[in-house]
């Protein structure tokens, strides 16, 4: 079963300052998490996690996070100004992105960000923005096909299909693009793929890695560049449902080891830096929305109804996502009612839980939401003209520090021209 890392007695003083519903994050968790992570992989000299900002774009994590040696990995225009703003820059920054305005290369450029090229096409495009191709340049790969792990000695069984993903540049183009590049000024290169997405196995970066060491070692000879970095992006997932196994990123760290001695080290490449960008391992199960029932009502089901809604967390309501729920209070209690638990959108697929087990919540319970610390508070909107809440950090002495206020009617005025 999953364990709160908030009790009902905190919540309820967090509440009394900070109404519900609000997002809290477990700094110590956090942190705690991201050593385990530099631990795994402190074989390699290099090794650099870019937390991905997507997931959990809120400067109080990321300056956590930067403490703790992280990088980050940006996609977008403010993503970069996020980055810069929070300290960032230089080799500190990862710039992935894709159809990518001219604006963000620019950007990029001023803050000496490692660019990583999504398609051939962008070299050129690149190269016209800013003037000059970097020394130091990434470039995505695309294997095609479908990406097949197998089973695992968890027995879970991860498939994908990069043939049906927009992103990246096929064998020939990747080696082309190295030959071009080169030319064009380029000294350095780093190669960049994600194949599958929240991989409960250990086997994902050890195949993963196995593929891209073959794929360095084959470029550096038949183009003679040289590969400085390998970067396995994310894909490392987190346990979801209470009964699944969760990752051992040591075993992990470990394989992808294995795999570097047995390939990069006997061509010659012992000194490629390693980094990857793991935005929902390093943070999904360090954050939760906290929030009231307000409502229970009695009809063909039985609903609770909070005072969140899929405006705070869409994952839910958008695939049909688990997210375990505990109530505070009451972790011993059985399990013996039935109920959706529902926000107040005016859709249907507005549910946090469907036919799920629960103990009796009555009004005024606070409902801890697991697993929401990636992906959530970042993929909230204003439908219905909902509000996204307040973002909080635990500290590791239990104080709690406002990172990002809720927002107020004004905001979701401010940008309304009235006349």
């Amino acid at each position: 079963m999953k364990t709160p890392f908030l009790t009902k007695a905190q919540a309820q003083a967090i509440a009394m300052d900070y109404p519900t519903p609000y997002y809290v994050y477990d700094e110590q968790g956090i942190r705690e998490n991201a050593r385990r992570v530099r631990e795994a992989f402190s074989w390699n000299a290099g090794f650099r996690e870019y937390f991905a900002v997507k997931a959990t774009p809120t400067p109080g994590i990321l300056k956590v996070l930067g403490e703790e040696g992280c990088g980050l990995d940006c996609s977008s225009l403010t993503e970069l100004m996020m980055a810069e703003r929070c300290g960032f820059r230089g080799d500190k920054i990862m710039f992935s992105s894709n159809e990518t305005p001219a604006e963000e290369y620019v950007l990029a450029s001023k803050l000496d960000a490692t660019i990583n090229l999504d398609d051939f096409t962008h070299i050129d495009f690149l190269k016209d923005t800013i003037g000059y191709i970097p020394e130091t340049i990434s470039c995505r790969f695309n294997p095609g096909g479908v990406f097949t792990l197998g089973h695992s000695k968890e027995g879970f069984q991860v498939m994908d299909s990069p043939q049906d993903a927009k992103y990246g540049f096929t064998r020939e183009q990747l080696f082309e693009g190295f030959r071009k590049l080169k030319a064009m000024g380029a000294k350095h290169f780093g190669i960049h793929a994600f194949l599958a997405s929240n991989t409960i196995s250990n086997d994902y970066y050890p195949v993963l890695a196995a593929i891209l060491f073959k794929l360095a070692v084959e470029l550096h000879q038949e183009t003679g560049c040289h590969i400085a970095f390998i970067n396995l992006s994310g894909g490392v997932g987190v346990p979801y449902l209470p009964d699944q196994p969760e990752n051992d990123i040591q075993a992990i760290g470990q394989g992808v080891r294995q795999q570097y001695e047995q390939i990069l080290v006997p061509a010659g490449m012992g000194d490629v830096k390693l980094y990857t960008e793991m935005g929902r391992y390093m943070l999904a199960p360090y954050g939760a929305l906290v929030t009231e029932a307000i409502h229970a009502k009695h009809t063909y089901k039985e609903y609770i109804g909070v005072d969140a809604c899929a405006a705070n967390l869409m994952r839910p309501a958008m695939y049909g996502a688990y997210h375990h729920i505990t109530v505070l209070g009451k972790e011993d209690a059985p399990c013996d009612h039935m109920y959706d638990v529902v926000g107040g959108l005016c859709e249907n697929n507005d549910k946090f839980a469907i036919d799920r087990m629960l103990p009796e919540i009555e009004r005024g319970d606070l409902l801890f939401i697991h697993d929401a610390g990636a992906h959530g508070h970042a993929m909230g909107y204003q439908y219905n003209g909902r509000l996204r809440s307040a973002e909080l950090l635990l500290r590791p002495d239990g104080d709690v520090k406002l990172i990002r206020r809720a927002e107020t009617p004004e905001d979701y005025f401010a940008t309304v021209l009235w006349d």
